[in-house]
């Protein structure tokens, strides 16, 4: 590698060790058109490394974190459930992912909950649910 694939390569190792060292992750991801910002996505393309964040022998893929717990706050702009225009079956491509890659890197309990109605005349009444819930879980979430 040139100097500054070199310099890309350890950033990226970096990254990946910030993981490695984690006892805890706490992610929060706006919903960016039904899904999560591109940069999101991005940090984890780089970091998730194989042989850094997991292994593939060419038939399995297996953890490379042993991190107990990680907590995933979800914020969207309005309400989505089933019986609304917006059902989550159609339009929710936001959490799936961000929980199913957690748990791929080897994060054993991954839990979530996701803030929504934040713009509009709903928005005062749902942060501060959030902001209740939140401190209702935060100690449960540094307990093990």
């Amino acid at each position: 590698m040139n100097d500054a694939e070199t310099s890309v390569w350890n950033r990226i190792q970096s990254l990946a060790a910030r993981f490695k060292r984690a006892d805890r992750i706490v992610v929060g991801v706006p919903m960016w058109n039904f899904a999560y910002p591109y940069k999101l996505k991005q940090l984890i393309d780089l970091v998730s490394q194989r042989n850094m964040l997991f292994t593939f022998d060419g038939v399995r893929f297996g953890p490379l974190l042993k991190t107990p717990r990680a907590t995933v706050i979800y914020t969207r702009g309005q309400e989505y459930r089933e019986d609304l225009p917006t059902p989550p079956s159609r339009f929710n491509h936001q959490s799936s992912y961000i929980e199913f890659w957690l748990r791929f890197i080897g994060v054993q309990d991954v839990r979530s909950f996701a803030v929504e109605n934040t713009w509009g005349d709903k928005a005062e009444a749902s942060m501060r649910a959030a902001r209740e819930k939140v401190a209702a879980l935060a100690q449960d979430f540094w307990d093990l």
